[in-house]
């Protein structure tokens, strides 16, 4: 991992895997139901590497940063089409040594039976998207393994990557602080070097959302959501975890991961993949592009040279803002620099006197007060 705050001109790459075994009710992410669809799967992979091709032809030679496949399920895909990709990748962006390749995985016994073939096809860092550890919260969010079968899981894991991190959702319907600090230690006790614990978040378009609007799913207000905040702190802090940006914790620096670092500093990516995000320097501007969504409309525009449904050259104030956003995250915080272009030294200042921000070493943080409402702080700081 990087010691440098500066992310330079290396690009990482993500690369977004549709597809999914089953739809959480929670989840509103560009996927799909997996089933009967490996001829289209196989399309998809031949046009992403097409993508990939294409962009490289645009950034240009640059170092290769990181990888990762999000999704979706990333550990639904052949691992032949993995390794395809992440040999691309090195090809077209040098890769200098070593470099964290990140794939996004669910617990179940099927997935985890891959997860050597996995690691043999270059992932070296797993991101387990375990949830929760009790049967009946996994019942309650919809997802198709079992507390046992995700413990099994973990131990597969262990044995064929070297780095491992875990998701955790918490602020479900009737959690208490003593079960959540329970599931936290459970967890710890598997061995992760990683955790992002998220606040679960009520979408309208999702089942939940609409759940919700009926008043058949009540989540815990936001006093208890609060509470379950400070359990998340002091139980990962006292088992020596970093909060080192506000839903990711690490144990020690050399946990952190890289690719998230990468993007939240403000370096260049490549997005490939339906609906995948990207920003890359072109023509001198920082540029946002979004892939067509639809899997048959993103493979059409792959061959027809236009994959991108956006494509938008930022303005160097929208460029700076989006810094702010991602950098106040973090730990590190943001540059004040980018702070003093969009000339906001005024509203620091009051957010600094009020303990929400700090100044340090030439950039704004934000501090422990600041972080749990951080929504707040963006708000008052960029309205």
């Amino acid at each position: 991992m990087t010691d440098t705050l500066d992310p330079g001109s290396a690009v990482g790459l993500y690369v977004h895997w549709p597809y999914c075994a089953r739809i959480c009710p929670y989840c509103d992410f560009n996927v799909v139901r997996d089933r009967g669809r490996t001829q289209e799967q196989a399309g998809l992979v031949q046009a992403i590497l097409a993508d990939m091709e294409a962009q490289r032809a645009l950034t240009g030679p640059r170092a290769l940063a990181s990888i990762f496949f999000g999704g979706g399920t990333p550990s639904l895909m052949a691992p032949e089409a993995v390794a395809a990709v992440i040999d691309r990748a090195r090809a077209l962006w040098a890769a200098a040594g070593p470099i964290e390749t990140t794939l996004e995985a669910n617990p179940t016994d099927a997935e985890a039976g891959r997860f050597a073939a996995l690691a043999e096809a270059g992932v070296n860092r797993l991101s387990m998207g375990v949830q929760a550890l009790d049967d009946a919260s996994l019942k309650l969010l919809g997802r198709n393994h079992s507390a046992a079968e995700a413990i099994r899981a973990v131990g597969l894991a262990r044995a064929a990557f070297d780095r491992l991190s875990i998701d955790l959702i918490y602020a479900r319907p009737g959690q208490t602080q003593a079960a959540w600090t329970d599931e936290l230690k459970t967890a710890l006790d598997l061995g992760f070097e990683h955790v992002s614990p998220y606040q679960l978040t009520i979408e309208a378009t999702t089942a939940f959302g609409r759940a919700a609007a009926r008043g058949t799913l009540i989540p815990p207000g936001e006093d208890a959501a609060a509470g379950l905040y400070e359990t998340t702190q002091a139980v990962l802090g006292a088992a020596g975890f970093d909060a080192y940006e506000v839903s990711n914790h690490a144990r020690g620096v050399a946990a952190r991961s890289s690719h998230n670092l990468h993007v939240w500093r403000g370096g260049d990516y490549v997005g490939v993949g339906p609906g995948a995000h990207g920003r890359l320097t072109l023509a001198g501007a920082r540029t946002a592009t979004v892939a067509h969504r639809g899997i048959a409309d993103y493979v059409a525009g792959v061959a027809a040279e236009t994959p991108w449904a956006e494509r938008t050259a930022l303005e160097a104030a929208e460029a700076d803002e989006e810094r702010v956003l991602l950098g106040l995250r973090t730990v590190e915080g943001v540059e004040a620099g980018a702070l003093a272009r969009l000339g906001l030294e005024a509203r620091v200042d009051e957010l600094v006197a009020d303990g929400f921000l700090r100044l340090q070493g030439g950039r704004v943080v934000a501090t422990n007060a600041g972080r749990p409402v951080l929504d707040g702080v963006l708000r008052a700081l960029l309205a």
